[in-house]
């Protein structure tokens, strides 16, 4: 299990929250009169610094502005970072900086509701908020009427966002549910409360989602007067990257954000430190759940500070899988299931993390042990030089990879500009290159201690050994002519429209069959991706080998003749590539990721993976493990218990172990146990070749290279049995209404389905992704805004339409996630909006901004590599070309009305819809009866 930092509040709602900052209702009036725009000409923007591509200008309002220019992606990423998060809440209010977050979506006086407005431009958006910051950010096909939408959008939700009562009383139980997630996920409960144990004072020890109680009891004038106070130019950084004109951004930069007032209120600074540390500390969580935990937790020093580098390649050399210490000593020794770490970069002294995961036959007691061994041990086994190299590698290739993509720099940009300087990014990376074992082992030694733990008992001793906390650096002085290196030479400006793609790309098919698609292109860092699938066997000779079909992909990392899966995941980090293999039923899937230089040599790893695994025992016992885990721990879980009766459906046409029949969890508990490593080598042997694979690669690389290189790689891998795809058969729709208890389960689950008869060739399959977008398939969208804008039940709702290829299988479903209180209220809803939609269809207006969304869409996901290469490889399969995508794109644009709601009363039945719930209601109804007699 690897966990690196989770920043995103919105979505997983961690963090913290209440400080020592009075309260916020009284700046609402001393700001109100500061929040108009300057009248006359917007002042110009001034040239303040560049490093390595990256230009930082600065207004007379105190807005940071920076423009990252790249035009070998055709799109445009715009982040806004707010210097504000849960750090900066005051006692009784935590969760306003989250709860705040959720309001911004909801608009101006002037603009509406802002998730109709970005989805109906069918951009990619999101918020996020943390403990020191909080971000905006939209990404988009580039052009200049999407850029100055997106920023006069972002100036006006910064200065005239309505946060009123009537948006804060349905949202507030949306975050509840966000709330309700986080408690049904065991990591998280246990984070939380380690968290809390282990600060005194300060907000980092608080949720970043806050307290039931304060989100709940908020008062409208503080959420105001908050917003008044940090959403303010001069507590901004604006970024915008990706393809666009540098002068004519900054003259609409100037324009929509150089006319805000500077506000005239002095922001202060936070001040709260904790004390030094006098012994160990310990909390225990008690919830229902077949997984166990066990983690230790140390508070440690600011993200600005050195030790920050060193505190980074320690979480790497600790906590990785499978080169990481607790790995070896955890893991391969059977005494856990996994292990995971995260190590915190904040703006004041944050902390680290490192988790054990156990089966519910493993100890506890013994994982505690070896756990907090190894950690503490460092002293007396200090890090090699060849770990130190490792964990360099790994974090100077994520630093690289997020540098070559424009959109991951941008919103990955409010990491650092939150420790204080969007610089420091930079100056991380120079650190980790300069780190020695010296600074490794003296870091390990200063923070990794008992008395500076959070898990153990309480032991007095006669002299505390206290770890030395250093305190936040002087940021303007470290980042002051920091010049940085030379940038990052930018890829060709490519067109990604289907006929362009068509152009550039060349398909061949292999000796053995295989079939190929390369298109070569210049990219920003000489980034490449690569596609690989497999397909094996038949239903007859796959009968009853679904476990051994998992199982003999997931080995093939896992060592081969050549590698150990240690060594195998050093080698994948010197040449900067990510290799994933997952195989079910007749397909295995491969996906990589690396850069020019390094393609041929990654193929010859692919090669020996693929064609020389080791199938090493101990490896296979952990798989084994690991599989049962998360198996065992996923039986209580509401969105098990509801896929779980799914199947029932699902499985209908189906005998048990036929290759597309679905295991329940015990029979996937049983069939896992009785796997035999033996079984899983006659199954590699007598399945696995390429003669029927397709192969696509999108990036920067030589054609003729790889050409040579993939005739050894597949070409010559023949596949000792044939391919037959098994198609799959048709369902039968029925109406249902199933309820499932799943006890102690805070949040409750919705899912449901309905099977019909159409593939994506038919003639009602544009109008069926146009109507799928309108009821539910994006954020403006009518589920969403009904059960989630208007009445604020769910965290997450939507629908969705899977239409095959090959079959005419295809499924319409919805889902949702909600209080097990609200069941009522969700199925009145549900019931009501497929009525309407049914009887009444779309409007013209629903149709043109379905139509806008779908086209931005379509096109976001061709300018992005790894999804271009996934959609070539289809293509193979299918023996179709971009043209198909053309014509879907060009249907949807010409339909009309008529031919939408005929085609949603054509198939969607809402009398064969088959609807299952799952939530604690026994316990939700115990506690409204215990309330109403309380109130009585």
């Amino acid at each position: 299990m690897k966990l690196k930092p989770i920043y995103v509040a919105c979505a997983l709602a961690f963090g913290s929250a209440a400080l020592t900052i009075p309260s916020f209702a009284q700046d609402a009036k001393s700001s109100a009169a500061k929040m108009v725009k300057k009248p006359g000409a917007a002042p110009a923007a001034s040239v303040y610094t560049s490093v390595e591509g990256i230009t930082e200008y600065r207004l007379a309002n105190g807005l940071r502005v920076l423009l990252a220019p790249d035009a070998s992606k055709p799109t445009t990423t715009v982040n806004v970072t707010y210097l504000v998060g849960s750090r900066h809440e005051s006692y009784g209010e935590t969760g306003m900086a989250h709860l705040l977050e959720h309001l911004l979506f909801k608009g101006t006086k002037t603009s509406g509701n802002l998730m109709d407005q970005l989805s109906k431009r069918g951009m990619q958006f999101n918020g996020t908020t943390f403990y020191d910051r909080t971000n905006y950010y939209e990404t988009f096909p580039a052009s200049e009427d999407n850029l100055q939408w997106a920023l006069s959008m972002e100036a006006d939700r910064m200065i005239n966002s309505k946060i009123a009562r009537s948006d804060l009383d349905t949202e507030f139980s949306v975050v509840r549910n966000e709330m309700e997630i986080g408690e049904n996920n065991p990591f998280r409960v246990l984070w939380k409360q380690l968290a809390a144990a282990t600060f005194d004072w300060h907000n980092y020890g608080n949720n970043t989602i806050g307290a039931r109680a304060d989100v709940e009891g908020v008062k409208i004038e503080n959420l105001q007067g908050f917003y008044r106070k940090f959403y303010q130019p001069d507590n901004a950084v604006l970024m915008v990257a990706g393809k666009f004109d540098t002068d004519k951004t900054l003259a609409m930069i100037e324009k929509t954000f150089g006319g805000l007032a500077k506000p005239g209120r002095q922001l202060e600074k936070t001040w709260t430190r904790e004390q030094a540390r006098d012994g160990v500390r310990e909390v225990t969580v008690r919830r229902v759940t077949d997984q166990q935990m066990a983690a230790v937790l140390y508070p440690t020093a600011p993200g600005s500070h050195a030790d920050a580098a060193a505190l980074a390649a320690l979480g790497d050399i600790l906590g990785s899988a499978p080169n990481g210490r607790l790995h070896k000593q955890l893991v391969e020794s059977k005494q856990a299931v996994g292990v995971g770490n995260i190590v915190f970069q904040l703006a004041e002294p944050g902390y680290s993390m490192y988790l054990s995961i156990l089966s519910k036959d493993q100890s506890v007691d013994i994982a505690k042990k070896t756990l907090i061994d190894t950690v503490e041990g460092l002293g007396a086994n200090p890090v090699t030089e060849a770990e130190l190299k490792r964990a360099k590698t790994t974090l100077l290739n994520d630093l690289e990879k997020t540098i070559n993509d424009p959109q991951r720099l941008c919103v990955s940009m409010s990491e650092s500009i939150a420790l204080g300087d969007w610089r420091l990014f930079f100056i991380q990376r120079d650190r980790i290159e300069a780190l020695t074992l010296a600074d490794i082992n003296r870091v390990a030694k200063n923070y990794f201690k008992a008395d500076n733990r959070s898990f153990g008992q309480f032991i007095p001793v006669a002299t505390p050994d206290r770890a030395e906390i250093p305190d936040v650096p002087d940021v303007a002085k470290l980042v002051d002519g920091y010049k940085g290196r030379a940038k990052v030479a930018a890829g060709e400006t490519f067109d990604a429209t289907p006929a362009n793609i068509d152009k550039r790309t060349e398909k061949l098919t292999l000796a053995n069959g295989a079939k190929v698609a390369l298109l070569s292109k210049k990219t920003r860092g000489e980034t490449v991706s690569g596609r690989l699938s497999l397909h094996l066997g038949d239903e007859t000779s796959l009968f009853g080998k679904m476990v051994a079909s998992d199982l003999a992909a997931d080995m093939l990392l896992r060592g081969s003749s050549k590698f150990t899966r240690a060594e195998l995941d050093t080698k994948l980090g010197e040449l900067k590539a990510k290799l994933n293999v997952s195989g079910s039923g007749q397909n295995v899937t491969i996906s990589f990721d690396t850069v020019r230089t390094n393609l041929p040599a990654l193929l010859d790893v692919l090669r020996e993976v693929l064609r020389a695994p080791s199938f090493a025992p101990s490896e296979f016992d952990l798989l084994i493990k690991e599989n049962l885990s998360t198996l065992e721990s996923s039986r209580s879980e509401p969105q098990t218990a509801a896929a779980e009766a799914m199947k029932v459906k699902k499985n209908a046409p189906y005998k048990k172990g036929d290759i597309r029949y679905s295991s329940t969890i015990d029979e996937g508990i049983a069939e896992y146990s009785a796997a035999k490593l033996e079984a899983i080598k006659d199954f590699y042997k007598n399945f696995y070749g390429a003669s029927a694979a397709e192969f696509s690669l999108v990036g920067d690389f030589d054609v003729a290279t790889v050409k040579t290189k993939l005739a050894n790689v597949i070409g010559d891998w023949n596949s000792p049995a044939k391919f037959t795809r098994a198609p799959s058969l048709p369902l039968t729709a029925a109406s249902a209404s199933v309820k499932l208890e799943t006890p102690d389960k805070a949040n409750a689950i919705y899912m449901a389905e309905m099977p019909f008869s159409l593939n994506d060739q038919a003639a009602e399959y544009p109008a069926l992704l146009v109507a799928d977008n309108v009821l539910g398939g994006g954020i403006k969208s009518r589920l969403f805004g009904r059960i989630r804008q208007k009445e604020g039940i769910s965290y997450g709702v939507g629908s969705f339409m899977s239409i095959p290829a090959l079959d005419k299988t295809a499924n319409f479903g919805i889902s949702a996630m909600f209080a097990p209180q609200n069941l009522e209220r969700l199925q009145n809803a549900v019931k009501e909006e497929l009525a309407l939609f049914v009887k009444d269809g779309i409007t013209a207006t629903e149709l043109a901004d379905a139509k806008l969304a779908l086209a931005q869409t379509y096109t976001l996901r061709r300018a992005q590599d790894p999804a271009l290469a996934g959609a070539l490889r289809n293509q193979l399969y299918l023996g179709r070309s971009m043209a198909f995508d053309a014509d879907i794109d060009a249907k949807i644009a010409a339909l009309t009305l008529d031919q939408v709601n005929a085609a949603i009363r054509q198939f969607i039945k809402p009398e064969n819809i088959g609807h299952y719930y799952a939530g604690d209601f026994v316990g939700a109804a115990k506690k409204a009866a215990a309330a109403a007699a309380t109130a009585k």
